[in-house]
């Protein structure tokens, strides 16, 4: 079969090659790959910036973004052929630490997970894959074209849990919320607020474009002139900050109405420095109870809300993220950026 292969750790060897057939084990699914979204993790990997290849081999095959169809199914299963999945990306370690241990991986204390087509694990941007019956979200058929969009759709459900966790701390009732970053996860983002009530706002840079025009179909408000501009306009309850941009996390701190919460979900680059002056950021964090915190990754219920709030969704506003597809023969071509680009999706059939 054919699947979108690299070599961790040195850059330029992705390939889409001809690999052996996977064979599923005890209580393992067959699967038929539809599809594959690609983010910027799947680009630095093919950069040899991190990833891991499962042990005993060199090759890594990519892909966490998943929507697949089932082929064979253990008996006993919830899951039967025919259904349509996405995988779940990260499982337990081994001799599994507390967090694990309670079904919480996506908190893993000691590192030791594993993560398909990240992380010691194959992905699932191959013709077929196999998965643990239970490692998987079944979705309703009507998101065929769009299911890829769970997983990242997954990261944002954790990061609102996370939100009004948080909030329940005390008294909470928000009314709006700025997402600073208009890609996939900011989009995303901008949808479950949207979908909880609340008045949306969503910030980027470009002023025309496929951005823009998926703000303004959500309902939501967008924004192009900056952070400080954007925020005195809505002065937010809740920043969910999507870019991976260090100076506006660093605004974000100080953008939020008194009891407000930040949530990073930018992985943000490292050695760059930036010169802040901290104090009176952290005084008014300490003076008005607000919260900054970091969300990465999700665990089984996130994928299971993801997919709820990618069902309840206007598929129409769905299908806009997808900006383009390219076949699997052609791969490399989603891994370059071009302008314009929301979500970029590897048909592997």
């Amino acid at each position: 079969m054919r699947a979108m292969t690299v070599e961790p750790g040195r850059p330029g060897s992705f390939e889409v090659r001809e690999v052996p057939d996977p064979t599923p084990g005890d209580g393992d699914l067959l699967v038929r790959g539809l599809a594959a979204g690609i983010c910027g993790t799947d680009a630095e990997i093919v950069a040899g910036e991190y990833g891991e290849p499962p042990p005993g081999s060199d090759l890594l095959v990519l892909g966490h973004e998943s929507l697949g169809t089932v082929l064979q199914a253990p008996d006993g299963s919830q899951v039967r052929p025919g259904d349509l999945v996405a995988g779940v990306v990260r499982r337990p370690d081994p001799e599994p630490c507390a967090a694990c241990a309670h079904g919480e991986f996506d908190m893993c204390r000691n590192g030791r997970y594993t993560e398909h087509g990240i992380k010691e694990l194959d992905g699932f941007g191959a013709e077929r894959w196999c998965v643990p019956a239970g490692d998987v979200v079944v979705l309703d058929p009507a998101l065929e074209p769009v299911g890829m969009l769970v997983e990242p759709a997954s990261v944002v459900a954790k990061a609102w849990e996370q939100i009004e966790r948080i909030g329940e701390r005390s008294w909470f009732d928000p009314a709006s919320v700025l997402v600073t970053g208009a890609g996939p996860i900011g989009l995303l983002a901008a949808l479950l607020g949207v979908q909880r009530g609340l008045d949306v706002h969503v910030l980027d840079v470009v002023d025309r474009g496929a951005k823009p025009d998926a703000v303004a179909a959500l309902g939501a408000t967008y924004h192009h002139d900056g952070l400080e501009r954007a925020a005195e306009k809505v002065r937010p309850d809740i920043v969910i900050e999507a870019t991976g941009v260090s100076d506006l996390a660093f605004g974000a701190m100080a953008s939020t109405a008194a009891f407000g919460i930040v949530c990073l979900t930018g992985v943000y680059a490292a050695g760059r420095r930036i010169s802040v002056e901290a104090g009176s950021g952290y005084r008014e964090m300490v003076l008005e109870n607000d919260v900054l915190f970091g969300s990465v990754n999700a665990n089984h219920r996130h994928y299971r809300a993801a997919a709820d709030a990618l069902a309840a969704a206007d598929p129409t506003w769905l299908g806009r993220l997808i900006t383009r597809r390219v076949p699997l023969d052609d791969a490399v071509r989603a891994l370059r950026r071009e302008d314009g680009d929301i979500k970029v999706v590897v048909d592997l059939i």
